[in-house]
């Protein structure tokens, strides 16, 4: 079973949309991915709510 869910994010640093893919079969995780447009280090933060549905908060480097 795919635990993979696409979630449209912006980028803290340009403000460039682009999607990523969270992992849901995870109650929470940080990690770091580069902006597909940019390339700056994007903080990501995921909590999985009790439906499953993600919920993604990013930052700068700085700010995390």
């Amino acid at each position: 079973m795919d635990m993979l869910e696409p979630v449209q994010i912006h980028c803290p640093y340009c403000g460039e949309p682009m999607q990523i893919l969270v992992d849901a079969s995870v109650d929470s995780q940080r990690y770091i991915e580069d902006c597909q447009v940019c390339c700056c280090p994007i903080e990501v933060a995921v909590a999985i709510d009790d439906e499953g549905v993600p919920h993604v908060d990013v930052a700068t480097e700085n700010d995390g």
